[in-house]
């Protein structure tokens, strides 16, 4: 396989979410390894969360696991009812339908820096401290309406 050249592969801050949930990604920044490397069967992103940000909000998938390993840094892994302290070295796994909501918080002065992995999901994205659904392709209400 060949070496990887991070600085060749974009690294963005972009987001999906509505507007109004897109604030609490804009300290994250990745670059999808999967595309640029001819990966198809599952997702790869080296993942940088400057001070103060957040991976995403708190979610959990129906149909998809995701697996990650922390790199450099440290980021508090916040599950329900839980703060658990990464530093590197440290991995987490979020087998699919296990409806525990995580993500990560940068809340040290230095980047944090991860590899994420998992597939695109076919299937719900639930939310669990906003009203923000993703469902049929797109971001819904939790009641089923649109954004």
């Amino acid at each position: 396989m060949p070496r990887i050249d991070l600085e060749r592969i974009e690294q963005t801050n972009r987001t999906g979410y509505p507007a109004e949930h897109a604030a609490m990604v804009a300290e994250r920044w990745y670059r999808r390894l999967g595309p640029a490397t001819g990966l198809s069967d599952f997702g790869v992103s080296h993942v940088v969360l400057k001070p103060g940000g957040a991976s995403s909000h708190r979610h959990w998938h129906e149909d998809e696991d995701e697996f990650l390993v922390m790199l450099a840094g440290q980021a508090v892994l916040v599950e329900d009812g839980a703060r658990t302290l990464l530093h590197p070295g440290d991995m987490a796994a979020f087998p699919k339908g296990e409806p525990n909501g995580h993500h990560l918080l940068n809340e040290s002065g230095e980047d944090c820096v991860f590899v994420a992995f998992g597939r695109p999901p076919s299937g719900d994205c639930h939310y669990s401290d906003i009203d923000l659904l993703w469902s049929g392709g797109a971001y819904r209400h939790k009641d089923g309406s649109s954004y």
